[in-house]
């Protein structure tokens, strides 16, 4: 267990240990739900690092999993205490989406992003943010816009510090050229992006319009990485339908090879840079 670790990091690492464990006793999640006499889907949540579980909650599972080794047992008992302490975004919760993909970008080494349509949010100015915002959400009191706005410039400071997440955006022309917020908005934010694209842990892309069809038209995606649990990597891909988390190995492969051609066929960060300039130019 690493200390370097996270509450979020440390939940996922939870549940995979306990679904593997549930496995080996050849029990199912509907068998430990009816011994506990649990809601049916509290299991699922537990594996999945949808709920924070208690260490005594973590000990009586062992115990039915037969579980025996003391020192791994302990472990697992740790491991759950230490995933229930508070973050700085725990303060967000009640404005955060389902899922906590705060958590989640917060704890990866390194994100890849592709957006059709908005900058992502580790990149957009206030500016920017406040006319998304108050767009999407018109009839939010000033106070809640604040504190979405503040919940997104505080996940900004990723990119820089001691251990900054590497960052890979791939964005759509479209996304750069659209006006958010007046032409003054938009100035702000084109010399933002030029600024923030010459940190070394920042690659940014545009897909021009006549890349083509590619397999991420159906909306935005991000592949979270982890640098020392890579069988922890996980999808996510935004829509109007809903947020989907994809956590299987073998998809989140697939997605990362799609990403690799979709940002073999975007312009490279040089040339990206030069269009920005030269809306910046007009």
């Amino acid at each position: 267990m690493s200390l370097d670790e996270g509450p979020t990091l440390r939940r996922r690492r939870l549940g995979t240990e306990l679904k593997r464990c549930r496995e080996a006793a050849g029990l199912t999640q509907e068998n430990v739900s009816r011994h506990f006499e649990w809601h049916a889907a509290k299991v699922t949540r537990i594996e999945t690092a949808r709920v924070a579980v208690t260490p005594r909650d973590v000990r009586d599972l062992l115990t039915l999993y037969r579980v025996v080794d003391e020192e791994y047992r302990e472990a697992l008992i740790a491991l759950a205490r230490l995933s229930r302490e508070r973050t700085w975004w725990t303060d967000y919760r009640d404005i955060m989406r389902p899922g906590n993909f705060v958590g989640l970008e917060q704890e990866a080494s390194t994100l890849c992003a592709w957006e059709p349509i908005v900058l992502p949010g580790l990149l957009q100015t206030e500016s920017y943010m406040r006319a998304l915002m108050r767009t999407g959400r018109p009839s939010d009191p000033p106070q809640h816009l604040d504190r979405r706005v503040a919940l997104r410039r505080k996940r900004q400071d990723r990119l820089r510090g001691a251990n900054p997440l590497e960052l890979s955006a791939v964005v759509d022309e479209s996304v750069v050229r659209r006006v958010i917020g007046g032409q003054d908005v938009m100035r702000e934010q084109w010399q933002h992006l030029s600024e923030v694209a010459q940190l070394p842990n920042v690659v940014l892309q545009i897909l021009p319009y006549d890349a083509g069809e590619h397999q991420f038209l159906g909306g935005s995606a991000a592949i979270l990485e982890f640098r020392e649990t890579t069988h922890l990597d996980v999808v996510y891909l935004e829509g109007l339908a809903g947020d989907y988390y994809e956590e299987q190995p073998s998809e989140v492969a697939r997605y990362r090879e799609e990403f690799s051609r979709l940002s073999a066929r975007a312009l490279d960060p040089t040339s990206s840079i030069k269009i920005i300039q030269g809306l910046l130019d007009t």
